[in-house]
C-alpha cells in the first residue's frame, strides 16, 4: 500500500466513523453525548487533516458515502457505544497501515497520534484494551 492509498483509506474511514458517532450521538445524553460530540469533532479534524495532506499531494480525496451500513441496530446508549467501540477499533487499523506506508513524517506522525487516539476511545468507550493496536 502506498501512502497515498492509506491517507485515502484513513479519510474513507473517518468519514464512515462521522456518520456512526452521528447515529451513536442521537440515542446518547448527558455526559456521553458530550463524549460523543467530542469524537465528532476529533474524527471531522482528522477528516480535514486528510483531505488537506491528500489535496496537497494534487490528488483528489475520496468522497463520503451519502449512507453507511452499520453493524448493528443503535437502539440505546449501549448499542451506541458499542458501535463507537467498533468504530474506533477499525480505524486503528486503518492508521496502523498509514504508519506503516508513511513516507513523510508529518503523515507518520498523524497516524501515530491517531493510533493513540483510538485505542483510547475504545477504552473510554467501553473496549477492552489491547496490547498492540491497530495489529490486524
Amino acid at each position: 500500500m502506498t501512502e497515498l492509498e492509506a491517507l485515502q483509506a484513513a479519510l474513507a474511514g473517518e468519514h464512515a466513523a462521522l456518520y456512526g458517532v452521528g447515529v451513536a450521538g442521537g440515542k446518547l445524553s448527558g455526559a456521553k453525548f458530550n463524549a460523543a460530540s467530542d469524537a465528532f469533532d476529533r474524527h471531522r479534524d482528522n477528516r480535514d487533516k486528510l483531505s488537506a495532506l491528500i489535496t496537497a499531494a494534487n490528488e483528489t480525496p475520496v468522497a463520503a458515502e451519502p449512507a453507511y451500513d452499520l453493524p448493528q441496530p443503535v437502539t440505546n446508549a449501549a448499542s451506541a457505544a458499542a458501535l463507537i467501540v467498533g468504530i474506533e477499533r477499525r480505524l486503528a487499523a486503518v492508521y496502523g497501515d498509514l504508519i506503516e506506508a508513511a513516507e513523510q513524517p508529518a503523515v507518520r506522525q498523524l497516524g501515530i497520534d491517531q493510533l493513540l487516539a483510538t485505542a483510547s476511545a475504545q477504552v473510554v468507550w467501553g473496549g477492552a484494551p489491547v496490547a498492540l493496536p491497530g495489529a490486524v
